[in-house]
């Protein structure tokens, strides 16, 4: 009744999209944990005989079944992963093209992509204990963690299995009146007696839709989640902060983790931390696999899921509180920064909750219609993109800082300690707390998302620009070594602001607005959105750790340990990546600030002002690639005429759009006889394309 178009669609259809993310991004970590196993690579022989070649895996030598262990698991999650994009690809196909035969076509290719996700899953949890265990603590936690994973998803089938008429009956609620609504009283269709049943019936029909998306977009969100929170926490696991040793010494062997000689506590709680955070992502997404339809009714089974990202998130602020840092007043700077900024939301929460409570906020509500919420649900997928990504980046810039990390012992520092803490204590600490800021600021909107109130009352939009704003501190902190190189990638982000200021003052001028222009406009300012938040997490990390790597020691030349290896060798080369980069970061930065208010995007995308800054980032990211991805002048010329061939392409392209526009609006120049111009129509040709 209420739902029958979403009752044929496969639950797996639903969430295609961010299965598809979820298993790109399982290859992206697992191809990566097969270059870089953990444990780190021989940089040389150590006993000069042949036995170990210089770049093996350490691992290889000293663990010699927890490699094969790590190195099959890994492999297989790999080749699982490849399948379930294939498989996924194939539903879609087979849904949209045969939509009479859905349901056989489905289940034909349902169950076998079921089951890849599972041992998908499973070799992800096998890879991460084999390359992460290596104390008895570290074992003992994840062997019990992941057990109880397993029972309770194992009884959650058997009692599937045994009262089938429990969760039948528990899901045909959902197209029923809410009962509970009207505490007791009698029915508003029997006050009124001559009510229409069939609208009766389309409103019950309409309130069960709007109830179906949200649950659905609900379990999207934790998806999405769950996505990211398996991805960098398998890779935070298998590359502990501080690094391994390469060489035996002391009470270490080549392979262990440097932070076990100074840090062991600290240590034993980050991978506690990181395993617990792991688990908890795998279950959200393996009960979204399984049991997602029944997830969706508020039972029990639907609390968990709460439960679980509760913990994940929790895991996640554990983990880099642990392993962002060496000094407990600075940890604890980083927890107090979580009670801060949650002490804010409960405080602002209740105040929006007490203030919607009048009368005159109700009725202003119920104003509100289907544009609006639809406006807010594409506001809620953005600003969780954002998030998630942000909270991605930070969360490895902070366990990764820039400037590498010792690798020995001496003049006052740990091997495993941040290299810029001892040659700049300042800027690494603005480095640290900016990232901090900006990592907190993104879980927080990621929690944010899921408040109706609060998004209303731009306490979302509040979080997301102090995340931005937190990524320049840390950028213009970490991405160089002097003050004044740091004021002048800062200042980039002003001057493109006051550009597309001086840009949108010139050329608004005299514009008409109609609701096709209008929808085209947002349909722009998404596609915008989303080039600007992938620009910012490509240019944000290469900025952090430029191509070369960083100086492991001083050297008799004068060179510092922590500076970039590109920066001694080729200058002109790093400083045009390096302000190539800065460009398209702040750039990107700019745009996403801008993008939020509509008050500033819509004159600055009708003015174009916002396509030419996308134009000039992606210039500036493809010169930095080309400056920094080799140092080598005939493979820089190869992608130099590469660069050169993609510019021409577009510059082409875009005249042949140009003289299209210019023709059509010829065409209707001549066309029209009752004295309009072909001037007066712009939005033709432009809705045309």
């Amino acid at each position: 009744m209420a739902q029958p178009e979403q009752s044929k669609q496969p639950w797996e259809y639903t969430l295609r999209k961010y299965l598809l993310l979820l298993a790109t991004l399982v290859v992206n970590v697992t191809y990566a944990a097969g270059f870089n196993p953990p444990g780190g690579v021989w940089q040389e022989d150590p006993h000069n005989d042949g036995q170990r070649l210089a770049g093996d895996p350490i691992i290889r030598d000293i663990h010699y079944r927890r490699y094969l262990a790590f190195f099959y698991c890994n492999a297989t999650a790999f080749a699982a992963s490849l399948v379930v994009i294939m498989l996924i690809l194939i539903l879609a196909v087979r849904h949209d093209k045969e939509k009479e035969k859905e349901k056989k076509d489905a289940v034909q290719v349902i169950k076998p992509l079921r089951a890849f996700m599972v041992l998908d899953l499973l070799s992800l949890v096998g890879a991460y204990a084999a390359g992460t265990c290596r104390d008895r603590t570290s074992i003992v936690y994840t062997a019990v963690l992941v057990a109880a994973v397993f029972a309770y998803i194992v009884v959650l089938k058997l009692l599937d299995r045994c009262f089938p008429e429990k969760n039948s009956g528990s899901s045909s609620s959902v197209g029923m009146p809410n009962s509970e609504t009207n505490n007791g009283t009698v029915p508003a269709a029997s006050v009124i007696p001559a009510a229409d049943p069939e609208s009766d019936r389309k409103v019950e029909e309409k309130e069960s839709r709007k109830r179906l998306k949200t649950e659905e977009r609900l379990c999207k969100v934790l998806m999405l989640l769950a996505t990211f929170a398996v991805s960098i926490t398998y890779v935070a696991g298998l590359s502990t902060p501080g690094g391994f040793w390469d060489s035996t010494g002391g009470s270490h062997r080549p392979g262990d983790v440097i932070l076990r000689d100074h840090h062991s506590t600290r240590l034993t709680v980050f991978l506690l931390f990181n395993t617990t955070a792991f688990v908890a992502s795998l279950l959200i997404a393996v009960l979204l696999i399984i049991d997602g339809k029944k997830l969706r009714d508020k039972t029990a089974r639907f609390h968990v899921l709460y439960v679980c990202i509760f913990v994940a998130l929790v895991g996640l602020i554990g983990v880099y509180a642990a392993g962002s840092c060496r000094k407990t007043d600075t940890t604890a700077y980083v927890v107090s920064l979580v009670g801060a900024v949650l002490a804010y939301i409960l405080l602002h929460g209740f105040y929006t909750w007490y203030y919607s409570n009048s009368a005159l906020q109700t009725d202003e509500n119920q104003q509100t219609g289907d544009s609006g919420r639809e406006a807010l649900d594409k506001a809620r997928s953005l600003v969780l993109l954002l998030a998630t990504l942000a909270a991605t980046i930070t969360y490895t810039a902070g366990l990764d800082p820039p400037g590498g990390v010792w690798q020995d012992n001496g003049d006052g520092h740990m091997a495993g300690d941040p290299i810029l803490l001892a040659t700049n204590a300042r800027r690494y600490k603005a480095f640290y707390y900016c990232n901090s800021v900006a990592f907190v600021a993104s879980l927080v909107a990621i929690v944010l998302v899921q408040m109706e109130k609060l998004v209303k009352h731009h306490v979302l939009e509040a979080a997301m620009i102090l995340d931005l704003f937190g990524l320049i501190g840390a950028y213009a902190a970490g991405s160089c070594r002097n003050v004044n190189t740091s004021i002048y990638a800062m200042a980039l982000a002003g001057a493109v602001l006051i550009y597309v200021v001086i840009h949108v003052v010139f050329f608004t001028l005299d514009q008409n607005n109609n609701d096709q222009e209008d929808q085209l406009l947002e349909k722009k300012r998404k596609r915008l959105l989303l080039f600007a938040i992938l620009t910012v997490t490509i240019t944000y990390q290469a900025g952090l750790t430029p191509p070369g790597g960083f100086l492991l020691q001083d050297d008799k030349l004068g060179h510092h340990a922590g500076d970039p290896v590109l920066l001694y060798n080729y200058p002109r080369r790093y400083h045009a990546f390096f302000y190539c980069n800065s460009v398209s970061f702040m750039l990107s930065i700019a745009l996403i600030i801008l993008l939020v208010n509509p008050n500033l995007y819509r004159p600055a995308i009708r003015s174009n002002a916002l396509s030419v800054c996308t134009a000039v980032g992606l210039l500036c990211l493809m010169g930095a690639y080309a400056a920094g991805s080799t140092q080598h002048i005939k493979t820089s010329i190869y992608i130099f005429v590469l660069v050169v061939v993609v510019l021409l392409v577009a510059a082409g392209l875009l005249l042949v759009f140009l003289l299209r526009e210019l023709t059509g609006q010829g065409d209707d120049g001549g066309e029209n006889k009752n004295g309009i111009s072909a001037a007066a129509e712009p939005s033709i040709p432009i809705e045309q394309e």
